[in-house]
């Protein structure tokens, strides 16, 4: 049996029709590659509505909810402070290492996204930036660990 994921793209333009996002579908394709049934991303305005849906998921069974957006520093990016009011549990080293990643691929600015990781109930939600680069970013971080940490959350053996 497959573990569920969901995928939340915060984007005001994007929810209001403005333009299509991209950064979802990347984030589709990798969760199933890793063997995990996804649907469609829900696209939400940034703050409350991201809450929202990062809760819609969990109570929906899924193991994990990546979302994309609203981790920068413009006023209306509160995608953390909605993730952090969910959370049981951080998992700082996962954000630290998207950040460390960027950097490293030569974007400075990475060091700017606020973007959490943590444990609500039996599942792992992970803030990732809003680019495309972003989002690459921090998917080749979690390619090696997030299966894992799915599985771990509820003690299944590793």
């Amino acid at each position: 049996m497959s573990l569920r994921a969901e995928v939340v793209v915060a984007s005001n333009r994007a929810a209001a029709g403005v333009y299509e996002d991209t950064t979802g579908p990347l984030i589709i394709d990798f969760l199933r590659e890793l063997g995990f049934t996804v649907d469609a991303p829900v696209v939400v305005p940034d703050g409350e509505p991201v809450g929202a849906a990062i809760t819609a998921a969990v109570e929906g069974g899924a193991r994990v909810v990546l979302t994309t957006g609203g981790t920068g520093l413009t006023p209306t990016d509160r995608t953390p402070e909605v993730t952090r009011a969910l959370l049981d549990a951080e998992i700082p080293g996962i954000a630290e290492a998207i950040r460390a990643y960027g950097v490293a691929q030569g974007v400075p600015t990475a060091v700017l996204s606020r973007g959490l990781a943590g444990v609500v109930g039996s599942c792992v939600v992970v803030n990732l930036p809003g680019s495309r680069g972003g989002v690459k970013d921090g998917l080749a971080v979690l390619r090696p660990v997030l299966v894992h940490a799915a599985e771990q959350v509820v003690g299944s053996d590793h």
